[in-house]
């Protein structure tokens, strides 16, 4: 058996949310997702896609993924209808570097950016200890943490004390619910992966995917 595999992966359910269900609130953070990301096969081998943008407010105001170049006025309109201008970002975090999640992080020259294992104030590159496995600590409810497979250096986000408890901003760690194996396909790495995928369900109560709608993990005893 390889031993990297849940040997009892019945042990986890997860129970996909609907698009009335897209805000977690909670003190000091609360979580909303601003836009569901998608993946959709097209004619040739091509695929539509989008990544998920999601809003992390609280002490500090983080963005997590910016969609692709497409997504401009949609996420400057989005930030506005929320009482915030890009300025107000103090931390963008890229979970990893396709496209459709980094395509407008030219919004955001004054925040701190993470996109995946390197952490940047402008153009000061700050050390960090991602890349050896360890998280990169925003404050106590918030950290990044190093979730590497889909591609080598992928990040998700984990937040604290929400209403549905502890949230991970995953990025494509996950593509969506139901992604059975599928995301196998897209993968750098799948058996790194595997492992941080069985660590994320290990510890989220809520996941949030970079291709498709949030959902609860339940754990059975």
């Amino acid at each position: 058996m390889d031993p990297e595999r849940d040997p009892n992966p019945d042990r986890y359910q997860k129970v996909c949310l609907t698009q009335n269900q897209l805000d977690f609130p909670g003190q000091p953070y609360s979580v909303s997702v601003l836009k569901v990301g998608y993946c959709v096969p097209q004619p040739g081998g091509a695929s539509k896609a989008d990544g998920t943008i999601t809003l992390i407010r609280g002490p500090q105001d983080i963005l997590v993924d910016t969609g692709g170049p497409w997504d401009r006025d949609f996420l400057l309109q989005t930030l506005k209808q929320r009482g915030l201008d890009p300025g107000d970002i103090r931390l963008v975090v890229g979970t990893h570097g396709h496209s459709d999640h980094i395509g407008n992080l030219n919004l955001f020259p004054s925040a701190l950016t993470i996109v995946g294992y390197d952490v940047s104030e402008g153009d000061v590159y700050l050390a960090n200890q991602l890349a050896e496995g360890q998280p990169y600590p925003v404050d106590e409810q918030v950290s990044v943490i190093p979730t590497p497979g889909h591609t080598g250096q992928d990040v998700s986000v984990q937040v604290k004390g929400t209403s549905a408890g502890t949230v991970l901003v995953a990025g494509d760690l996950f593509e969506r619910c139901s992604d059975d194996d599928t995301w196998r396909d897209l993968s750098l790495n799948a058996e790194a992966q595997e492992v941080s995928r069985q660590k994320a369900l290990n510890v989220a109560d809520v996941i949030i995917p970079g291709h498709g709608l949030p959902f609860r993990v339940v754990r059975s005893p």
